[in-house]
């Protein structure tokens, strides 16, 4: 299986430094923020708020960096500075959403690779 969304080098450099254990719970951790940051950005959008939109992809993205996600993390890096319309920015987010899923799977399937 390719794992082109993650980014290898530094998932298999916490593996080794870290352990198995500590990776699935930053993963487990990243799941639940990456909700509360996807709930955050919608909200923003909905308000029209660009300056809330900029902090919550900017907090997104960070995190999915230090996670390893790196397509989820380059869309981030466009998003956080898009002025787009509304219509624009909310297919952006959809596109994250479905992105954000298929990185957490393939995160996934890459620690029970790593057995």
């Amino acid at each position: 299986m390719t794992y082109n969304q993650l980014d290898l080098n530094l998932l298999e450099n916490y593996l080794t430094n870290i352990g198995k254990e500590v990776l699935e719970k930053m993963l487990a951790l990243y799941c639940q923020q990456s909700d509360v940051y996807l709930a955050d950005i919608e909200k923003a959008l909905n308000a029209e708020d660009q300056e809330q939109w900029q902090e919550h992809c900017h907090k997104m993205k960070g995190a999915s960096g230090s996670a390893g996600l790196l397509q989820v993390h380059a869309l981030l890096v466009t998003m956080e500075k898009s002025t787009d319309e509304q219509d624009l920015k909310k297919e952006k987010l959809e596109e994250l959403q479905g992105l954000n899923k298929k990185a957490i799977a393939m995160y996934k399937q890459w620690l029970l690779d790593n057995n």
